[in-house]
């Protein structure tokens, strides 16, 4: 019963992300003419307590706190975007502490139109991957002895990608990419590196291979926008089965200039942390600050 409990809760609280997800690509507008800027902070909260109440209950206070940044530069054929996303949340359930969300995500792309009002550009593109705090297995699922197993912290792992190749913006709504791609990742505990691939103790690995990605967005109705980004990594050590895919799919009503409700759903395979392949679904809705 508790379990259900915890798990219920945990669900609750990602409703609460409110707007904090973004599109994991950055497409710079073909209007855009010089600098642009967007700066969206969030901050959320819930708070439950029960005493002698005939329903039941667990007592719960939860946060969670989001805020991008997004830089982009457009002139003529040259095209230039940055993104920060940093994310972190906590739940409290019957006074243990829980992590309910963790990102820092950098982004850098910059492309150049072969001609121009041509549809095939060449880009350069660098990204960061990491997190903020240590990240648990719990209820002693894979510990034989009930402890909450560690499986990942700030650095542990954390991914460096740069990549380079052809783009074709088959549309304002369609963009298609392909290129080489270097990766690295980072293990900063080495007792953690098992999980990711890497012998016990091993600390870094770089892999040379190719990259694609393609990233969608339209609106489906009035203040409803729909975004849908996927993007795969082929080492050239690894046969082409163990492709890294990551699909993120987002869709966003905007209620007014503070509320808005999104729908989440990302798809990861990832072959050195699992076999399987990874789901997260979020629903939110809740209230967000644009600052610039």
């Amino acid at each position: 019963m508790k379990k259900l409990t915890i798990s219920a809760f945990a669900l609750i609280t990602a409703i609460l992300l409110a707007n904090s997800i973004q599109a994991q690509t950055i497409v710079v507008p073909d209007t855009l003419s010089g600098w642009t800027r967007t700066w969206i902070a969030n901050l959320n909260g819930s708070q439950a307590s029960y005493d002698n109440w005939s329903e039941g209950g667990v007592n719960t206070v939860s946060w969670a706190a989001s805020t991008v940044y997004t830089k982009m530069y457009r002139k003529e054929q040259f095209a230039f975007g940055f993104r920060t996303n940093l994310r972190y949340g906590q739940s409290v359930i019957d006074g243990d502490t829980r992590k309910s969300d963790d990102l820092i995500s950098l982004r850098l792309r910059s492309t150049y139109a072969l001609q121009k009002e041509s549809k095939f550009a060449v880009y350069g593109a660098i990204q960061f991957r990491t997190q903020f705090a240590n990240g648990f297995i719990y209820e002693g699922k894979t510990n034989p002895a009930g402890a909450d197993s560690l499986i990942s912290g700030f650095f542990s792992p954390a991914y460096f990608t740069e990549g380079a190749g052809l783009e074709y913006n088959a549309s304002p709504k369609l963009q298609i990419q392909a290129g080489i791609a270097l990766k690295q990742t980072v293990i900063s505990d080495g007792d953690l590196a098992p999980n990711y691939g890497l012998n016990r103790g091993d600390t870094f690995r770089s892999e040379g291979g190719f990259t694609t990605g393609i990233s969608f967005q339209t609106p489906v109705a009035e203040n409803i926008q729909y975004s849908s980004n996927l993007e795969t990594f082929t080492s050239l050590a690894n046969p082409i089965d163990e492709t890294d895919v990551f699909w993120a799919n987002k869709l966003v009503g905007q209620i007014n200039s503070l509320i808005s409700a999104s729908f989440q759903f990302e798809m990861r395979y990832d072959n050195d942390f699992s076999s399987e392949v990874q789901i997260k679904q979020v629903l939110s809705a809740g209230i967000s600050v644009n600052l610039h």
